[in-house]
């Protein structure tokens, strides 16, 4: 009666088992099909010949499997997939190679044994090892391009963002620049820009705008938006008109330097936006102003 009720709880318990394993894994992030073809190449390299006769492949075959595995702990997204390809491809390398090594020694065995079996055996090992070797050529052909395309990639990614960085200090160096929420906000006085109480772009405020045109382009854009700001003098219709025509005129010569026309807008804020005090001759020249606010790409 004993060994049915432990023979009982014992089929429970197996039964039980994997439930639990499925409850573990629900909360598990799901790994892109790219890794799941990595994993799935390195056991069947492991559990083929590569795991008697091309172990250093399968270690290499194994780190780059881990550098998959590290990267997407890591929330890597971007590059998962390619180091994944990577360890797939280097997978199969090694599983060509094992097999490539595995056909070598069964041709050897066969020519200890009688002529006719041995020249049977042969022509059989030599179809083989052909494919072996043409499969192992193709593996690291493959496995070349998907590295070269990886290295040209980052060496592309590098170069804009260096490109992006040298943008961002030119905007510097001409006007006050500052990463918010909203983006990045390049200001310039207004003084620099217009005459007092018009819309007309002067001179230098030209040359100007073509370097930050430049420096835009160069860093890259998603969308701009051209706010005109004005201090507290005059009436607050007048001052949102001259702030809209003088956003639009900013807008206007950036689009002419090759500004996209569809990323780019005007708005006319006005007085409401005070960034200091409208009761200094200071506070008045900090209040009119344009301000550029891009979205990155």
């Amino acid at each position: 009666m004993k060994l049915k009720q432990i023979h009982a709880r014992s089929v429970a318990l197996v039964a039980f088992l994997p439930l639990v394993a499925s409850l573990v894994g629900c909360g598990a992030a799901v790994a892109p099909r790219e890794l799941e073809d990595a994993r799935e190449a390195f056991h069947k390299a492991k559990d083929g010949p590569a795991s008697k006769y091309a172990l250093a492949e399968l270690e290499t075959a194994k780190q780059s499997l881990q550098q998959a595995e590290a990267s997407f702990n890591d929330g890597d997204d971007e590059n998962v997939p390619n180091y994944a390809y990577i360890a797939e491809r280097k997978s199969q390398l090694a599983d060509a190679a094992g097999a490539l090594e595995e056909a070598k020694r069964a041709r050897a065995d066969a020519l200890v044994a009688q002529q006719k079996a041995r020249d049977d055996f042969q022509h059989f090992t030599e179809q083989r090892l052909n494919k072996a070797e043409h499969d192992l050529q193709e593996t690291q052909r493959t496995a070349a391009d998907a590295q070269a395309k990886l290295t040209d990639e980052q060496a592309r990614r590098l170069a804009a963002e260096k490109k992006a960085a040298a943008a961002l200090a030119s905007l510097e160096q001409m006007a006050q620049v500052k990463e918010e929420s909203r983006g990045v906000v390049i200001t310039l006085s207004g003084s620099v820009l217009f005459a007092s109480g018009k819309s007309e772009l002067l001179d230098i405020a030209r040359s100007k705008l073509d370097d930050v045109a430049k420096a835009l382009k160069d860093q890259g854009y998603k969308s701009i938006v051209v706010e005109g700001h004005t201090d507290s003098r005059g009436g607050d219709s007048a001052n949102l008109v001259l702030s809209e025509r003088r956003a639009q005129a900013v807008v206007s010569h950036l689009i002419s330097q090759g500004i996209d026309s569809s990323k780019i807008k005007a708005v006319g804020i006005g007085e409401s936006r005070p960034v200091a005090s409208n009761e200094t001759s200071e506070g008045r020249a900090n209040n009119r102003r344009v301000e550029i606010i891009v979205q990155p790409e």
